[in-house]
């Protein structure tokens, strides 16, 4: 690709990227709106003729590694391993 090309790509990348933020946001409204007339109902779920609707709490259990790289290090490293993933960024 020449420059030009790539600079025509990230351009349309970045406004690309700014409508799915936009998209997000509504989406995240109507999802608020949901939520709040459940809870206002005093519901986790609610059926209508096409769906049903969900908002209930999920209780779930998670290793704090903090806690335990501080009170038994030597487990931690043990037990600990590394990962490597690529980053894509633009500037």
């Amino acid at each position: 690709m020449t420059e030009r090309m790539i600079e025509n790509r990230i351009k349309k990348l970045s406004a690309l990227e700014e409508q799915i933020a936009q998209l997000q946001e509504q989406a995240d409204a109507i999802k608020g709106e949901l939520k709040a007339d459940l809870e206002e109902k005093g519901l986790d779920e609610l059926k209508t003729k096409n769906f049903l609707i969900r908002w209930k709490e999920i209780v779930s259990s998670r290793l704090d590694g903090k806690a335990l790289k501080a009170a038994l290090p030597e487990i931690y490293s043990q037990y600990c391993r590394q990962t490597s993933s690529r980053r894509f960024t633009i500037a």
